[in-house]
């Protein structure tokens, strides 16, 4: 069994000593540590592995000598911004109600800046939010003063709680519980040290998941305004696409009283969609619905528990059947990727799939040797498919569907449509090559497999259906 310990290391010689002898002693293996003093000063992360009971011991003994910390505690870091007259002793004024106040100074930086003022940044380490905005009253009386958000271009403006303060502010939005809290502050710190390692800024994981996250919140409610578009497929099947600004789109197929929705997006939209969904189509509560999973990434299975009925390879079945038992699926493998999915999760409130509940028609191959591979055929309506599987190179189970008869092809995320994207479609597609370096299993492979999906394309005009972006018109003519 494994378990995360955020400590606080106090700071003197041979703080972690200690706390590695206490492992030690209970028999406990220590297999990461992560530690940046440029970002957090005191804060040290440990992996250990050992059994329950030797770990629930750790964490008692931990707590005994002071070195858990607690991130539901309330102290944080508030960065201010005072304007003062660039006069002798203009500051003294503000030091002395800071003091007043009781407050640390964990940051402060001014200069001249040519102007008659000088703008000084200062990050005071407070207990509770009533304090601050007491404070805030009073020193409004002197000058003006602003709130600015952490800003990863600045110095780190504190050494001691940074990762507090970062996952405060990103719970904010979201409405997370404690532990989701403490997993989102893990995984990030593990995003930060895997970059890190590879050469990257360790402000830039953070930067990227705040934006991420900022973007989920700011789409949700009466801002969640996906685009969506209506297709005439044939004289009885119709296509609605609906492409929220974060996370997959959402294809559904309708013929009579059946809807085929191929991917559903992100868990955190549920209420949004199936208001929306209940708009579009007034029938949505009797029709005979199924989804089908182009594969198993978090925004692509969000919505999968409002259906009886999930298809998908056997491959992305064994993924989802495995995040269901608690262990690592394919995505979280890869330790560039984990972190990142993990975030994904927790940041969009993802629910796990039983897999009991998906059904695998297509047998699926371990040594696959063509890039596509016709596993079967699935039928829906007057619609006839033809399914193939990819290699890999997005993700292990991949599944593309064709109907040549119709010109119609659903290629998930092997083929996405960028230059169709929205502008909030293209913001939310730069956050994941940020924190995982590609979105992609092998870049290489999936460019191939690629190729291989429009090489199969017979002549005629196709509408190409990727997870992302709007529908592609693409037109083929093979002179004879």
């Amino acid at each position: 069994m494994k378990k995360t310990y955020v400590t606080t290391m106090p700071n003197h010689i041979g703080a972690f000593l200690k706390a590695s002898r206490l492992f030690a002693s209970l028999g406990v293996n220590i297999t990461r540590v992560s530690y940046n003093k440029a970002v957090d000063s005191h804060t040290l992360f440990i992996d250990a592995e050992g059994k329950r009971e030797q770990l629930e011991q750790a964490e008692l003994k931990l707590r005994e000598i002071g070195y858990l910390r607690n991130i539901t505690d309330e102290k944080s870091v508030v960065l201010l911004e005072f304007r003062l007259r660039d006069v002798p002793g203009s500051v003294t004024d503000v030091l002395a109600l800071i003091d007043e106040f009781e407050f640390n100074i964990s940051y402060i930086s001014s200069q001249e800046n040519g102007t008659d003022y000088q703008l000084f940044k200062m990050g005071l380490f407070v207990d509770g939010s009533e304090k601050i905005a007491e404070f805030l009253s009073r020193a409004e009386e002197l000058c003006d003063v602003r709130v600015i958000d952490y800003n990863p271009a600045e110095k780190v403006f504190d050494n001691s709680i940074f990762y507090n303060s970062f996952v405060s502010s990103l719970a904010e939005g979201m409405n997370l519980s404690g532990d989701d809290k403490n997993e989102l502050l893990v995984n990030a710190n593990l995003a930060m040290q895997t970059l890190d390692e590879k050469g990257l800024s360790p402000f830039r994981t953070f930067d990227s998941i705040g934006k991420f996250a900022k973007l989920l919140s700011e789409c949700r409610g009466e801002a969640f305004n996906p685009r969506i578009s209506r297709h005439e497929l044939t004289d009885n099947t119709y296509l609605l696409l609906i492409e929220p600004p974060c996370g997959s789109n959402t294809a559904i197929i309708r013929n009579g009283s059946k809807a085929l929705f191929v991917d559903s997006g992100y868990a955190c939209y549920r209420k949004e969609m199936l208001e929306l969904l209940h708009r579009l189509m007034p029938d949505y509560d009797s029709l005979d619905k199924a989804l089908f999973l182009t594969h198993a990434d978090v925004d692509h299975c969000g919505l999968a528990s409002e259906f009886d009925k999930i298809y998908a390879s056997e491959k992305t079945r064994e993924c989802l059947a495995l995040e269901y038992e608690g262990r690592d699926g394919f995505r979280e493998e890869n330790p560039l990727h984990k972190p990142y999915v993990r975030t994904c999760r927790i940041l969009t409130s993802h629910k796990f799939i039983n897999p009991d509940k998906i059904i695998s028609p297509w047998k699926s191959e371990d040594a696959q040797k063509s890039l596509l591979r016709q596993t079967g055929n699935f039928e829906f309506g007057d619609l006839s498919f033809e399914v193939y599987e990819g290699k890999g190179g997005h993700l292990r189970g991949e599944t593309v569907l064709i109907d040549y008869a119709q010109h119609i092809a659903f290629t998930g995320d092997i083929y996405v449509n960028i230059k169709g994207m929205t502008p909030e479609q293209k913001q939310y597609n730069t956050y994941a090559p940020i924190l995982m370096t590609s979105v992609d299993t092998d870049p290489k492979l999936c460019a191939e497999e690629r190729r291989a999906i429009l090489q199969r394309l017979g002549a005629g005009n196709w509408k190409v259906f990727g997870s992302h972006g709007g529908v592609k018109e693409y037109n083929i003519n093979i002179e004879e």
